[in-house]
């Protein structure tokens, strides 16, 4: 065991505070990692607020873990120490199941391990990336290729992965017309990704305050869903629509802007149930879809995407004294487009 410090919510709603916590001693498989940087994700508040359920306490955040290996397991192959890699927001999964064995072990019929707010297969609760030093099983870990600077690459551990997963399933590609509703963490990743696969990108936001962000970040339109002839002027545009916002929408209107056997993939998360008209899903033959995070494979090819087409998150780096108020910041929507904690600073 090692003791490492880590910053912690102590309770739901408290502020997260400096602790320590005990790390397990490296596996046969295990690589132990040097966090260097961690990205704050809206659900790392979700969770420390228990607003998707009840939680695990005290609990450390952070699923956007970029750092270097320090140490390896006698078993491992695949990491060796001094290798820059990432951790997402998966630590383990039965690995035997239908999902694990086709490479989508976010799915694990069994149960998979979240990095944070989770049990471990040794029944310990899991702890995240607000913390020096993390050991996570080879299989769950991913190499950052050399063009991605780890502070910038750390959000796409989550962020990065989310958006690519559906923009590819859904055939975001050369003449496809892709909308992407929040310029946020989540949609600024969008953006970027969509662009660097050839789709012609609109930006759906509340209001034209980001639109110059929006398209130097690769969106060719920008429109403000405040506005009632946003509604009007775009009906039947779209092959696909990406929802990044963790607020209930009106599903229906939305629905109206897509194409006809077009799909409208939710990857935000809110806490209240929504209400939906399901004639705007029969008439034009559309698909309300969601989508959660990707698989280690996935997650990998996602990197090396990123890295071919130079894309990294657009942060802001930030100690780990800050951690509460960049909390109340994301809430307000008052970042662009991503805190990253400097974990030296914990």
């Amino acid at each position: 065991m090692t003791t490492v410090a880590a910053y912690a919510a102590p309770a739901a709603k408290a502020p997260l505070e400096r602790t320590t916590i005990e790390r397990r001693a490296v596996r046969e498989h295990d690589v132990l990692i040097d966090i260097k940087f961690a990205g704050i994700c809206h659900s790392d508040i979700h969770q420390a607020q228990e607003g998707w359920g009840e939680a695990i306490f005290p609990m450390v955040p952070g699923h956007e873990i970029a750092g270097i290996v320090s140490e390896v397991g006698p078993g491992v192959t695949k990491y060796q120490v001094g290798d820059r890699v990432g951790v997402g927001c998966l630590v383990d999964s039965c690995r035997e199941c239908e999902n694990c064995l086709a490479g989508r072990e976010q799915f694990c019929l069994n149960g998979s391990v979240g990095t944070y707010n989770a049990i471990g297969k040794d029944g310990e609760p899991t702890y995240g990336g607000y913390s020096e030093k993390v050991v996570v099983d080879e299989n769950f870990v991913v190499r950052i290729p050399e063009g991605l600077a780890l502070d910038e690459a750390a959000p796409l551990l989550c962020a990065g992965i989310t958006t690519y997963s559906p923009l590819k399933r859904w055939g975001a590609a050369p003449g496809k017309k892709v909308a992407v509703i929040g310029l946020g963490g989540l949609g600024h990743m969008a953006v970027k990704i969509a662009h660097a696969l050839g789709a012609e990108v609109t930006v759906l936001s509340q209001s034209l305050r980001k639109k110059d962000d929006g398209l130097k970040l690769g969106a060719d339109h920008y429109y403000a869903t405040s506005d009632p002839k946003t509604f009007e002027e775009l009906v039947g545009s779209f092959d696909l629509i990406v929802s990044t916002v963790s607020a209930p929408l009106d599903f229906g209107a939305y629905l109206g802007l897509l194409k006809t056997d077009g799909a409208l993939v939710n990857v935000g998360a809110p806490e209240e149930p929504i209400a939906l008209n399901l004639f705007s899903l029969i008439g034009g033959n559309k698909t309300l879809a969601g989508s959660m995070i990707g698989g280690i494979a996935e997650t990998q090819e996602m990197l090396d995407f990123c890295a071919a087409h130079g894309i990294g998150s657009e942060i802001e780096v930030i100690s780990a004294s800050e951690i509460n108020e960049a909390y109340k910041r994301v809430v307000n929507s008052d970042v662009r487009y991503r805190f990253v904690i400097d974990t030296a600073t914990i």
